[in-house]
Order: structure tokens, then sequence, then C-alpha cells
């Protein structure tokens, strides 16, 4: 689109009272965490045997990264597409054991992530983190609820070295780093008792949160979850739980887009969830009949997150993705789910919001819904576009020749 498209796009948008300039400038101020764990179907630096534990990744497209060096140039080349300063989102298994020394997972500290680090430092980037309660021999379907006291010990001490490894990461970039609990625990059957493991699960968790984290730098959260492969009856987590111990512990509980009933409206929880904890923690996926993260696109449940956040102030929010798809183009997944992200935004960013709150407060309804319906056709497409020039980025689909070149050069050489 000319210069001339979103000039007429911006008078456009003037009618209803809204400002393009200030939603490219806002949309420019949002740091998406962007997952690392899509660059190599989950897979981490710890071995070579892949994502267990109720984890799975589906396809084998060739080119997944192998090594630290590979990965970080695989997310390099995917934020050379994206518009806008964003943050990296880390697990504790993408560890990088330098002097070949590895250690268990309970052993593991800052240094072994001195070189996430270093790279986040030169590119200016933040860094997120999550604890590894997945793809291990003790994680057999309980980690930190599990029966056996060693079990539990072990994933405790897992979890207090990853706030220690979180803290480093927030001193050292200083910015705060997001560190998201979430352990797969459950059964595959209707269990007999319920309230057993999740008393575990709450002792375990106070163990790890008595460690004294800088609060300035560690933003703890906790995931919930619906149910997972291999324990589809039943999860300790479940949504109701983790609602009541990140109240009570005064951490944030954390809203995944796929780990709810595919008929919710994790959309409508939004609301909720910023009165109950004055921040909103939130993890944009895909689900498609399940939990099976997909990348994400600009449906109505993405669509209707962007409006929410937008509409109650992105200051509010630590957004992250959280999807694996090893059956297209990493990179390509990456870049589009980001920039599908920042769309969705950005057209809410472009709502008159305050026009509307005002025809529902004076219960025009139908005035409501008119407006609502025709703004889907309004030229949201030619803001994107000068957001893009702006940042030197292609707009349209002409990014896909950057990643098809960077896969016959780079991605077709791993074996």
């Amino acid at each position: 689109m000319s210069k001339s498209q979103y000039e007429a796009a911006k008078k456009q948008y003037a009618v209803l009272g809204v400002d393009t300039e200030k939603a490219i400038r806002d949309l420019q101020k949002i740091s998406i965490s962007m997952h690392c764990w899509q660059g190599d179907d989950v897979g981490g630096f710890e071995n070579d045997l892949g994502a267990t534990g109720g984890i799975q990744t589906t396809g084998n497209y060739p080119g997944k990264a192998r090594t630290p060096e590979e990965l970080m140039a695989d997310i390099d080349k995917a934020l050379s597409l994206i518009p806008g300063k964003h943050r990296i989102n880390l697990h504790a298994c993408y560890a990088i054991f330098e002097d070949g020394k590895k250690v268990d997972r309970d052993k593991i500290e800052p240094r072994h992530f001195k070189k996430w680090v270093e790279f986040a430092k030169k590119r200016g980037l933040g860094i997120d983190f999550n604890p590894t309660f997945f793809s291990h021999p003790l994680a057999d379907g309980l980690t930190l609820s599990s029966e056996d006291p060693r079990v539990r010990a072990f994933w405790v001490k897992h979890g207090i070295q990853c706030l220690k490894i979180a803290e480093y990461f927030g001193k050292e970039l200083k910015t705060p780093c997001a560190i998201n609990f979430w352990a797969p625990d459950g059964l595959k059957d209707e269990p007999s008792d319920r309230l057993g493991p999740r008393r575990r699960m709450a002792d375990s968790l106070d163990k790890i949160f008595k460690y004294k984290y800088d609060k300035k730098l560690v933003i703890p959260t906790f995931e919930s979850k619906l149910f997972g492969i291999g324990v589809e009856s039943y999860t300790v987590n479940s949504h109701e739980f983790v609602m009541g111990y990140a109240q009570k512990k005064g951490i944030l509980a954390l809203l995944d887009m796929g780990h709810f009933h595919i008929s919710e409206n994790v959309a409508d929880k939004i609301s909720s969830f910023l009165m109950t904890f004055g921040k909103v923690a939130f993890h944009i996926s895909r689900p498609v009949r399940w939990d099976s993260d997909h990348v994400i696109r600009i449906d109505d449940a993405v669509s209707a997150a962007a409006h929410e956040i937008v509409r109650m102030d992105p200051k509010n929010f630590i957004v992250a993705l959280d999807y694996f798809d090893a059956s297209i183009n990493r990179i390509a997944a990456w870049v589009l789910g980001m920039r599908n992200m920042q769309k969705a935004l950005l057209q809410a960013m472009l709502e008159p919001f305050g026009t509307l709150k005002a025809l529902q407060d004076a219960r025009q309804y139908t005035e409501q819904l008119v407006l609502q319906e025709e703004l889907k056709a309004y030229p949201w497409q030619a803001v994107w576009e000068e957001f893009c020039a702006r940042a030197k980025m292609p707009a349209n689909e002409a990014w896909m020749a950057e990643v098809l070149k960077y896969e016959r050069d780079v991605l077709s050489q791993r074996a």
C-alpha cells in the first residue's frame, strides 16, 4: 500500500476518534515473549531423546535446531522479520553446559545460562523462564505431587534453582524475568484420591517459594491445565486449584488459551484475572479439538484476547506465545505467530473503545453491534503496513522469501 492509502486510513479512523499514530507508537512498545522451544520441538540440550511426559510434537520438517548455536541463529533470523523489540522465553532444559559437564536439573545454576544472557544482551532482549517438569526419568506422571518424597525433593530443588536463574536473568538484563511454573502432574484414569496429590503439590510449591527471591527481578506465575496426554482423567493443577493457590501465595495465575475446554471463551476470563491479581500472565496458543499448540491465526479467540489486552492496558499483561509445530518450517512458525499477535493487537488498538463502551452503558445495543461489525472492514491493513515500513520490515508475505532462502542456505545443511 502507498503512503496515500495510510493517510486515507488515518483520516477514516480519525472520524471515529481513533489516532492511528498513537496506535503505531503503542504497538512499538509491546514486547511479546517468543518461546525458544518452537525451534527444536521442545528438545532442549540435555540429551537427544526429545520431549516426553505429556509433551508431544508432531511432524518432522527438516532443519530442526540441534545445538545452542543453531537455535540462537534461528531465533536471530525470526526476530529479523518481526517488527519491534521482543523477549525470548527459555525452558530449564535449554541449559548450556560449556565445559561438557552436564548436571541434573536439581543442580543447574545461572552459569549454565551465561551464553543466553550474552545473546540477549547483544540484542537488547529480555528473558523469561520456565522450570522443566517433563522429559526426565523422574517425571513419570507425578513430579511435585508425587507420593515419593525423594521425587518431590528433587523437583523442589529444581524449582528453587530455577528461581535463582530467573533472578540472574533479571539482574543481568535489567528487566524482570517472568518464571512460569507448569507441571503436567495427573492421572490417566479416574482417581480415588483427588485431594492428596493437590496437598502434596501445594506443599512442594510452598517449599520452593520459601526461597527469598528478589521480587523486583522475578515475577512467578503458576499455570493450570484441563487435561494432558497420559493424564486425561485428572490434572493436579486444575484451574480452580491454581487460582486458589496463586491468590493465597501472592503470585500470578497464568492463563493458557489451550488449557481449557474447547468451548470456553478464554478471553472472558481475563477481566476476572485482572481484578483478582492486578496483572495477567497470558500464553497465546491455538488448540484444535485439544491442547494441540498449533501456530496462532488471527481467529476469533486470538482477536478477542487481543481486544481484552488492549482495553485493559497492555502494561497490565505479560504476553507470551506457546506452540510447537514440527510439520512446517519452524522459522516461519515463529514469524507468523508473532506477527499475527501484533496484527491482532493493532486491530484492537484501532477500536474506538470509548464509543463502544458508551453505547453499551447506554444500552444502545443495536448501534454497538453495527459499529462492532462495520469496524471489521476498516483499513487496519494500511496502518499495519505503515507500522512495518517504519520498522523497515516487509508488511506482507514477502518475508517468507527470506525464510525460504535461509532454509536453502542453512536449514537444508542440517542432517
